[in-house]
């Protein structure tokens, strides 16, 4: 570790203080260190062709006229991509989907923009971090017995 001192005004101070009493940081420098931490990861992921493994959550109503067709038929298209989803009926209506993603991070934007802007689909969000392991071969197969 090295230390540095740096210059802060006193309203970012106070949201360090406030990230530090909400997500119970020992210190400032844990704080500022993962906020750093953070930054350099989206940073790297941002690159086109940058590995990296992905979350990409969403809302969708599921009564939308061929949303659901859709949506599978998007992620069946793009299989390569895909590690695994998880599909929760939160209502009568509306369904949450968070899927794992894995590849360049170009072409994982691309699927999540694809995914998010159907009509009937709310409350997307990617979260993108660099992938730094080599990707191992995962088997998209689904057995049905």
């Amino acid at each position: 570790m090295e230390r540095i001192t740096i210059s802060i005004d006193a309203d970012l101070l106070a949201f360090v203080d406030e990230a530090c009493a909400a997500r119970g940081y020992g210190s400032r420098s844990e704080a500022i260190r993962d906020m750093l931490r953070e930054a350099a990861n989206a940073e790297t992921a941002a690159a086109e062709q940058a590995p990296c493994v992905a979350t990409l959550s969403y809302v969708y109503d599921h009564e939308t006229r061929d949303l659901a067709r859709r949506l599978a038929d998007r992620q069946h298209d793009h299989h390569d991509l895909s590690v695994a989803t998880l599909h929760v009926h939160l209502d009568r209506h509306e369904c949450l989907e968070v899927s794992v993603l894995r590849g360049p991070s170009g072409a994982v934007r691309r699927f999540a923009d694809g995914v998010v802007s159907q009509r009937g689909v709310r409350h997307g969000h990617l979260h993108l971090l660099p992938d730094t392991e080599p990707a191992a071969p995962h088997n998209n197969s689904h057995r049905h017995d």
